[in-house]
């Protein structure tokens, strides 16, 4: 069966990504492609705007024009731009993967909200190996437990505006899990100045921003005379693309619940 997938933020740098991943998947057909109301790109076809040719399928700015001519949107935007977008798949009863990141609690709580009556899979993360690191994550901390400390070091491009990265907050939260901790009370977002010896229940973030740095991450488990690390580097976006397609397809006809990529590969 073939799922009928749109993409909205076409124009974007993971818009134009997700567009030619749509493309390249057997059991996926681009049906439709959405900017904001106010782009210059409206009206372009999606292919060409991608650069991978015509696809006949022309970039729109309004989602509830096209509701009927898909069935799973795709959604990299921002909060306030998903939060819409959840409100208009909700009543027609569209399916959504989601990678956006950067909600407040707030905003989470409402898109939590918005979506009971739809099938979402939602993730910081679509790459198939960052979510293969997260469950050799839980097996890590699990077993190391509190005889180390745990830091994560996390390398995005220059134009990435959160910080930080969801895939790195996802990493603390599954390993904060598997020690028995709560992320929000132990998470240490970077040092300064006198800082003293470091608590042993932390669990310890840095982040760089720079270049065209597509992702890199690596959480530490240190321990005197010896450290385990786990590191994901990403040269391309595709790989996000492919699994956020891939993602799509594995979510028409599931029932109405909140999944991730976690529950798209098996690893549960």
């Amino acid at each position: 069966m073939t799922t009928r997938i749109a993409v909205t933020g076409a124009g974007g740098r993971m818009g134009k990504i997700l567009i030619e991943a749509v493309a390249l998947a057997e059991s996926a057909e681009l049906t439709a492609a959405i900017e904001r109301p106010t782009s210059s790109l409206l009206g372009a076809d999606a292919g060409e705007l991608a650069g991978i040719g015509k696809l006949n399928v022309p970039v729109v700015g309004d989602l509830a024009d096209i509701v009927n001519d898909f069935d799973v949107l795709i959604d990299f935007t921002a909060p306030v731009a998903t939060l819409a977008n959840a409100k208009v798949c909700a009543a027609a009863g569209k399916g959504m993967v989601v990678g956006t990141t950067g909600f407040s609690d707030a905003e989470k709580a409402e898109f939590d909200e918005i979506v009971k009556t739809i099938p979402v899979c939602m993730a910081s993360n679509f790459s198939t190996g960052v979510n293969l690191c997260f469950k050799l994550l839980d097996m890590a901390a699990s077993v190391l437990g509190d005889d180390v400390d745990i830091e994560i070091y996390e390398a995005h491009h220059r134009h990435k505006v959160d910080a930080p990265s969801g895939t790195a907050l996802s990493m603390g939260e599954v390993v904060a899990n598997a020690v028995g901790r709560n992320l929000k009370d132990v998470a240490v977002y970077g040092r300064e100045g006198q800082t003293g010896a470091r608590e042993r229940n932390t669990i310890g973030f840095a982040t760089v921003r720079g270049g065209d740095v597509v992702g890199d991450h690596t959480v530490s488990f240190l321990a005197d005379g010896e450290r385990v690390e786990i590191t994901h580097k990403a040269s391309s976006r595709m790989s996000f693309g492919r699994g956020a397609v891939r993602a799509a397809t594995w979510l028409l006809g599931k029932p109405a619940s909140r999944y991730d990529m976690q529950d798209v590969l098996g690893l549960r």
